[in-house]
């Protein structure tokens, strides 16, 4: 009941967000006079064109169908507005649109089709909140960011917002808001073992160093080796690699042993699962 409470009141608060948008057209081939399916069939047409390079086009239909109240399609136009992908940038707009699907969709079963996108949102709409965005009313605000962080991380599971809330416990706050490393552990715990590259390294480095004075350096270096493995071709496998090396270098040969039989035990049951979708999450804002 109290999560219910609190998804309806995040829900409630939203909704004072929200940008007015205007009406669009979709002039392609499709019947507008259909409401499903003419629906149904611009997201198809514009994920059609998006992938053939035909980024005008693609945003036409994509908009069409977002406006109908298309989820993944609203998803679609908000990340094409936040990397200028196919359009000019503006983060005013891409903000709109991820707070459509925030206030329509945040009750949405966690194993429904479209939740990892609509989890996506609220991880975008935080992010925002930690920067801000330049020339509107959406001024930095932690406390507001950790919000919806929490909300997709605990709701939704989502990786990423876990990754992301770990962080803002592993920060001290203007505020005078201590770290809590426990909290930051339990965070990145989450999501590392779903795969979370940034997260397992995160993890790693602060069980081998320890948190609250205990480490757990074979943990730690298991945590480590398994983000080197995986982050090869990654922009992140610079500083991987040197948090790696660094507890390689302090640990003794059991240790050593012992992590790496683990990471490569991790690594042999847990393979990277292939995207569901007709679109693969990016993450652009704030990474």
């Amino acid at each position: 009941m109290a999560l219910r409470r609190s998804r309806l009141m995040l829900a409630a608060g939203l909704a004072g967000l929200m940008f007015c948008a205007p009406a669009s057209a979709f002039d392609g081939s499709v019947d507008q006079s259909d409401g499903t399916e003419s629906t149904r069939d611009a997201f198809m047409s514009g994920t059609r064109a998006y992938y053939s390079g035909r980024k005008d086009e693609a945003f036409k239909a994509l908009q069409y169908a977002a406006e109908q109240g298309h989820a993944i399609a609203q998803w679609k136009i908000g990340k094409m507005y936040a990397e200028g992908d196919g359009v000019d940038e503006d983060d005013g707009k891409a903000f709109e649109y991820f707070s459509r699907i925030a206030n329509a969709y945040a009750e949405d079963p966690p194993a429904s089709p479209r939740s990892r996108f609509v989890a996506n949102a609220f991880v975008q709409l935080g992010s925002y909140y930690m920067t801000g965005i330049q020339d509107s009313a959406i001024e930095p605000n932690v406390r507001r960011a950790q919000k919806f962080y929490s909300y997709a991380a605990s709701y939704f599971g989502d990786a990423d917002a876990q990754y992301r809330l770990a962080r803002i416990y592993l920060s001290d706050s203007d505020n005078g808001r201590p770290k809590d490393l426990r909290m930051a552990a339990r965070w990145l715990k989450l999501a590392a073992k779903k795969g979370h590259l940034r997260a397992q390294a995160e993890l790693g480095d602060l069980l081998f160093h320890g948190v609250d004075g205990r480490r757990n350096p074979i943990r730690g270096l298991k945590w480590l080796t398994i983000a080197r493995k995986s982050a090869k071709g990654s922009r992140h496998q610079d500083w991987i690699r040197e948090r790696h090396e660094e507890a390689f270098s302090l640990s003794e040969e059991v240790i050593r042993r012992r992590a790496v039989e683990l990471a490569d035990d991790w690594l042999i049951a847990h393979r990277p699962d292939e995207s569901d979708g007709p679109f693969s999450i990016t993450f652009s804002v704030s990474e």
